[in-house]
């Protein structure tokens, strides 16, 4: 098993979301995060006062598929979440070691439906 986490702009998450639906990916966990890359974030003004944002809004998505799912989900987040300009994110995959579903006690790849 692979989890799959990607950080992306927070416009293109129906997007991705509807994509990865339609490729069998069944659970995906949404989180609201800040941070830069190579965008260095942005100035702003507020009542007059001009100040940095240095950490911008974006989504981390968390996905856990079975290894032959791997090259399918990135690509189709790739696909789904780019812009071509800048910021437009990350994708990481690590290596899952077990997986539980509490409810049932269900291991491994059982878990994951």
């Amino acid at each position: 098993m692979k989890k799959i986490e990607a950080i992306i702009k927070p416009f293109k998450l129906d997007d991705v979301r509807e994509a990865l639906s339609l490729i069998g990916v069944s659970g995906i966990t949404m989180s609201e995060v800040r941070g830069f890359g190579r965008q260095k974030g942005h100035k702003e003004l507020y009542r007059g006062a001009e100040y940095q944002v240095d950490f911008l809004p974006k989504v981390k998505l968390e996905i856990v598929v079975t290894e032959d799912m791997v090259d399918r989900v990135v690509e189709c987040i790739i696909e789904s979440a780019k812009t071509g300009k800048i910021g437009d994110g990350k994708i990481f995959v690590f290596n899952v070691e077990q997986a539980y579903r509490i409810r049932t006690g269900e291991q491994a790849e059982d878990a994951l439906s």
